[in-house]
């Protein structure tokens, strides 16, 4: 099981409401984050009246053990058992200062038990909390029914679904990409402005090509290192006909980029490819890039620096890996299906058939024989969000557009990773992928994690995001 991710919880209280409904849902909401493998912080009920929080001096209380926590909190649930004291919720949470997504959820009322000694009004309160954090300047977050039980299965994944949306916001504020060789020079498509990502806590570490091809080239096929990360690619993937001499070179390579990767403390990757890789060190680099994506260390090639960011968010939302891929071909006369391709980068999760193998496309201008390294596999059905980061310089701004649709196993004859997606309003879509200058590269995930992203990249982060329909 993995380590469980901590959130502050606030636990609402007015003083003409009744306490034992406050006790009653620290107890539920302590239960229900066990459930869940969440950890929570809150305060005890010996700290305020039942360990709710009411008044200025409550806000400080809570606010400082916040504090004492801030490393480890990812987020903050707010909890109404009745109409809660809406001042104190945002004084919390602006003497904290922990800048993290904020849900707001209130119980719901019987119908049977609305006399004085049991009724909540949380359908109320919760209006005028909002209203105090929107006043703030707070950002927060909605549960998909107003007011609702916390082991109603709505709220439970309201709740899932916010833990994801804490995952992308504190990934991408402190993100170190590693930027490896020169954008390629026919890749104008793939810019981008390290300055804005900058000014979104999102670090670019640059690496000369040259650099890395060097430190490869002076290590045999008799260095340790190089003899382990070859055993692990023969582990991980069919070798077919691939030369021995070339799971060599990948073999080196892959060493020297997992050491740059470690190094630097990075958390994903852009490499230079086209072609600079097959014609001054004889393979591809993508049985690598495969190799780190499946491992969550997620990795773009021509220098696709926002791309790798956006599979790095779409990973962090799912919990899976994700794939750079092209928006390639239309497939036959279906409006709604296309193909989706590249020449041999996808995780091993979208290639059940996963075989190392070579790129004939880039083979036909730096020979064949230099593109080995390439994966050969087609991905099968399975869910499909797909969606795309960039930075437009024009404006200022960070810009996404984000959809959910299916992989199929439609029929599909042809080399490298492929893959055919149906996306309702297909044409819609690429009608507005272009108007807007968004990049051919897109990224996939098998996950359906579109309102996730969406919520994490506009409520919180700030960005431009066009959600799909």
């Amino acid at each position: 099981m993995s380590k469980p991710l901590t959130l502050g919880v606030i636990i609402g209280n007015r003083d003409f409401f009744p306490d034992s409904l406050v006790e009653f849902a620290r107890l539920e909401i302590i239960e229900l984050f066990k459930q869940l493998n969440l950890n929570p912080i809150l305060l005890d009920s010996s700290e305020t009246k039942l360990g709710g929080v009411e008044t200025f001096q409550d806000a400080q209380k809570c606010a400082n053990l916040f504090k004492k926590h801030a490393d480890d909190i990812v987020g903050v649930l707010v909890i109404l058992p009745n109409f809660g004291d809406e001042k104190g919720i945002a004084d919390t949470l602006k003497l904290a200062n922990l800048n993290v997504p904020v849900l707001v959820q209130g119980y719901p009322d019987d119908l049977d038990k609305m006399d004085v000694a049991r009724r909540r009004d949380s359908w109320c309160g919760k209006i005028s909390v909002c209203n105090n954090l929107y006043q703030y300047g707070i950002k927060y977050s909605l549960t998909t029914k107003h007011v609702v039980s916390p082991f109603d299965p709505s709220f439970q994944q309201d709740l899932k679904d916010f833990v994801a949306v804490c995952r992308v916001v504190k990934g991408l504020r402190n993100v170190r990409i590693g930027a490896v060789g020169a954008r390629p020079s026919a890749f104008n498509t793939v810019r981008y402005s390290e300055k804005i990502l900058q000014r979104n806590g999102i670090s670019v570490v640059t690496c000369d090509l040259s650099e890395i091809l060097g430190k490869a080239n002076k290590l045999t096929a008799n260095t340790p290192s190089v003899k382990n990360r070859l055993e692990a690619i023969t582990n991980y993937a069919a070798t077919g006909k691939t030369p021995s001499e070339a799971l060599v070179q990948i073999a080196k390579l892959d060493v020297v980029l997992n050491e740059f990767m470690a190094d630097n403390v990075l958390d994903a990757t852009a490499i230079q490819c086209w072609t600079s890789l097959q014609q001054n060190y004889g393979c591809n680099v993508c049985t690598s890039m495969s190799m780190m994506s499946e491992n969550m260390l997620p990795s773009a090639c021509e220098v696709d620096v926002t791309g790798t960011l956006t599979m790095y968010a779409m990973q962090l939302a799912s919990g899976s890996p994700s794939a750079l891929v092209d928006w390639n071909n239309n497939y036959a006369n279906d409006d709604e299906k296309c193909v989706l391709f590249h020449c041999g980068n996808w995780a091993k999760s979208f290639l059940p058939d996963i075989t190392i193998s070579n790129a004939p496309i880039l083979g036909t201008t730096v020979d064949v024989e230099n593109t080995y390294g390439a994966l050969d596999g087609r991905t099968p059905a399975m869910p499909l969000t797909y969606g795309r980061l960039s930075t437009d310089d024009v404006k200022g701004v960070i810009k996404a557009y984000i959809g959910e649709g299916d992989l199929t196993d439609d029929p599909l004859s042809t080399f490298g990773n492929r893959a055919v997606a149906k996306v309702p309003n297909l044409q819609g879509l690429m009608n507005y992928v272009c108007r807007n200058g968004f990049e051919h590269h897109v990224v996939m995930n098998a996950s359906k994690t579109a309102a996730i992203l969406k919520e994490a990249f506009e409520n919180y982060m700030g960005w431009e995001v066009y959600q799909h329909a």
